[in-house]
């Protein structure tokens, strides 16, 4: 491809660019990544983040948005807002509804005090031999110095209550869904309930955990070329 292709990045539930390094590092010359941040602090549900995001792009004429796990609702509302300048929308290990429908009824107690309790676990389980990349372990440490446990509880608990079926069935860009093989965080009902809205979805896996695009950023990479290439986008 001789045109530049701007891919816009919205990561996820951490909203940092760290998780993105690897995948970024890989990229070919001819993607012009726009990595996109949230707020540290303050209310970080969908409503106040969109327009954000919809600031930082809307001096871009032409774009591909990949959205994160967390991000995945945000480029759809994106897509929807910004329909003649979305050319492509990448779901990567995604959701349309909250992927924990058991935890909706309780989503008003993911409070700080038990995200921080969370984060003590993970920290932990970071620390077993073989579990995670050197690499891996900095960037999340990385991530945990940066953001907050209020601000992570507020995310949390928006992703439990988010509905953009509406958005998914209207999106009119091209559709790709960015699956990891052994994802432990959002399960394959998310990605079924995507293809029964939008079949059209082109589907692509990833060998990894849900941090598949960090641990396997060349597979990675070589899915969203494929289908920027597949698709003509932008």
């Amino acid at each position: 491809m001789n045109a530049t292709t701007k891919l816009v990045l919205l990561p996820g539930l951490d909203g940092t660019e760290i998780l993105f390094g690897p995948l970024l590092r890989h990229l070919p010359s001819w993607i012009d990544p726009v990595v996109i941040t949230y707020p540290a602090s303050g209310i970080n549900n969908y409503e106040n983040l969109l327009p954000i995001i919809i600031r930082e792009v809307t001096s871009l004429n032409n774009f591909v948005v990949l959205g994160w796990s967390f991000g995945g609702p945000l480029a759809l509302m994106v897509a929807a807002q910004c329909p003649s300048q979305v050319s492509g929308v990448v779901l990567c290990g995604s959701f349309v509804t909250s992927p924990r429908p058991g935890l909706v009824p309780f989503r008003f107690a993911v409070r700080a005090p038990l995200i921080a309790v969370v984060r003590a676990l993970r920290r932990t389980r970071l620390l077993i031999p073989g579990y995670a990349s050197t690499e891996f372990r900095r960037a999340k440490a990385m991530t945990w110095k940066r953001v907050n446990s209020r601000t992570l509880a507020s995310r949390s608990r928006a992703a439990l209550s988010v509905d953009v079926r509406h958005q998914l069935r209207a999106c009119r860009a091209k559709l790709m869904y960015l699956a990891s093989t052994r994802d432990e965080v959002v399960s394959r009902n998310s990605l079924n309930e995507i293809l029964a809205i939008a079949p059209q979805t082109q589907v692509a896996e990833v060998e990894g955990p849900h941090f598949a695009l960090f641990t396997n950023p060349v597979k990675s990479v070589d899915c969203i070329v494929e289908f920027l290439r597949a698709k003509n986008l932008p």
